[in-house]
């Protein structure tokens, strides 16, 4: 179902509110706030953020409380940080571009994002030694293995290259399942999603027009290599994610 034009308009006036506020509270507030302090911010900012753009958060599972943990999570739309955020800060690994954006740049900078060109091997030796030493001081990361991303329905195969960092560290990975859904019918909205064609602003105005959307987020079981190579946990973290996704009923009027 779908909203009027001008409840989207008056959603969209509140993104670009909220965003510029964010902005505001980055170049004038975190200076004076510690680190932990930041990261609540982050959570809080992205929270709002979805209230502002009428999606409904829904967890299942349980988020990590500290690191070292790298999530490992499926790939949707642009607002999947956001929504990930929202159930507690972690530092992304994202492309590089993004580091070039206005504004969206100084969102992520603020959020210690960690930058990868994606095309160079020799930049994504420099990511993956930069995540092993994050995830030995204790933080918490986070990646889209799939590298870009799906409709939703199904998953494309996972990139191994950055699951070095977790063995390198001996870190935990913990697998994560999103998925948009229609509040009213349990089923997948395809609103949010960014992929193909789609533009930017085609998927953002998609989203401020649909109504009752759910952004569920599934938590899965950390685990450790335990001997596996990447290329191998890659491929059974991807069938973790899968099962998640069949098993779990996405869906839950209760919430």
């Amino acid at each position: 179902m779908a909203v009027n034009r001008a409840l989207a308009c008056w959603r969209l006036l509140r993104v670009v509110l909220h965003i510029l506020g964010g902005i505001w509270t980055i170049l004038v507030v975190f200076p004076r706030l510690a680190p932990a302090q930041r990261h609540a911010r982050v959570q809080a900012w992205a929270l709002e953020m979805l209230a502002c753009i009428a999606i409904k958060l829904v967890v299942k599972g349980t988020p990590p409380v500290a690191g070292p943990m790298l999530l490992a999570a499926n790939h949707i739309s642009w607002i999947d940080i956001v929504v990930v955020h929202a159930t507690r800060h972690c530092r992304f690994v994202s492309k590089d571009e993004i580091a070039r954006w206005p504004l969206v740049s100084t969102l992520a900078n603020a959020a210690d994002t960690l930058y990868i060109t994606r095309e160079s091997r020799r930049d994504a030796m420099r990511v993956v030694h930069q995540m092993a030493q994050c995830l030995r001081d204790g933080d918490v990361l986070a990646i889209f293995p799939e590298g870009t991303t799906g409709d939703g329905t199904s998953l494309l195969p996972f990139h191994a290259n950055l699951l070095q960092a977790a063995i390198s560290a001996d870190a935990p990975v913990q697998p994560v399942a999103l998925q948009f859904m229609d509040g009213q019918t349990g089923a997948i909205s395809f609103a949010p999603c960014y992929v193909g064609d789609d533009t930017l602003w085609q998927s953002l105005w998609r989203t401020l027009c649909a109504h009752d959307v759910q952004a569920v987020v599934q938590f899965g079981t950390p685990e450790r290599a335990q001997g596996r190579d990447r290329r191998a946990w890659a491929a059974d973290l991807r069938e973790v994610i899968a099962d998640l996704r069949r098993t779990h009923s996405f869906f839950d009027p209760c919430h």
